[in-house]
């Protein structure tokens, strides 16, 4: 009997064991739960507060762009991926309006569009500058060539502009201040003939920049030019048009050409200015 009660107490002490053990490990799990509880509490609050920052900024952005959308004349449209307004858009009717439709046959975006259009109303500024042996003309698509001779600007070796410039320069000072959304660039084109050292002209490439400041200063001091609009640029005799083998090919070659560039980037930058 003895024997048996010590086994019954035995069973006890060791299904209590048991129990403290599994007991223990329990409240381990719920103390580490609680505070994954806090901890996503905690988390939840901050991305609820920031979510609600975000929610301000949204806010405040919609309400800007109903500002700018209320007056229709500058309510933003898309136009083949360009942001425009209606009164840019107004400004582009206005420049195509001119253009013979026939013209424009090649054109394939809005882009092609405006650059055929400056070219037309380039062209056109052009027929009040006649052409002859001292002067060409050539187009490009879009890009305007006004090649002149060395002899109608300046004295030979010289960078000094002549006076019987001025018609010419004052005719394509018209051309470019027609149009506010053009680049220039003038080049200053030599032979090869090695120039005679001297403390302003030291070699050919000296002239030919020479040569194309003095025009591009001319063109701003004289005929209102915009000086953002002018580029100067020196080729000394390295694109001869012939062979410098001869005094006549020389000759051809000493010219000083003038690049007209329309800008369509400008150009739209321009009436979003202007808007």
């Amino acid at each position: 009997m003895k024997r048996i009660s010590v086994i019954v107490l035995s069973a006890l002490f060791f299904t209590a064991c048991v129990s403290k053990k599994k007991y223990l490990a329990l409240e381990q799990d719920h103390r580490e739960l609680k505070s994954e509880l806090t901890k996503t509490t905690v988390e939840k609050e901050e991305l609820e507060s920031k979510f609600s920052k975000i929610q301000q900024r949204v806010d405040s952005y919609n309400s800007k762009i109903n500002e700018l959308t209320e007056d229709n004349n500058t309510k933003l449209v898309s136009v083949e991926g360009l942001v425009t307004s209606e009164n840019q858009k107004a400004a582009m009717r206005e420049s195509l309006k001119n253009v013979p439709p026939a013209y424009m046959n090649t054109a394939k975006t809005l882009k092609d569009s405006m650059n055929l259009a400056l070219q037309f109303n380039l062209k056109s500024s052009l027929e009040n500058i006649d052409e002859d042996e001292d002067i060409a003309i050539n187009i490009e698509e879009t890009v305007v060539m006004i090649s002149i001779s060395d002899k109608m600007l300046f004295n030979s070796g010289s960078y000094k502009i002549s006076d019987k410039a001025n018609d010419i320069l004052q005719k394509i000072a018209n051309v470019i201040n027609s149009e506010e959304s053009l680049d220039v660039m003038v080049e200053g084109h030599t032979d090869n003939k090695l120039m005679k050292n001297s403390a302003a002209v030291r070699d050919n490439w000296d002239l030919s920049v020479l040569r194309a400041t003095a025009v591009v200063k001319k063109l701003q001091n004289d005929y209102q030019v915009a000086p953002e609009q002018l580029i100067a640029a020196g080729r000394s005799f390295y694109q001869p048009l012939v062979e410098n083998d001869t005094k006549d090919n020389r000759a051809t070659n000493r010219r000083t050409r003038i690049v007209i560039l329309p800008n369509i980037d400008k150009f739209f930058a321009m009436m979003a200015s202007n808007k």
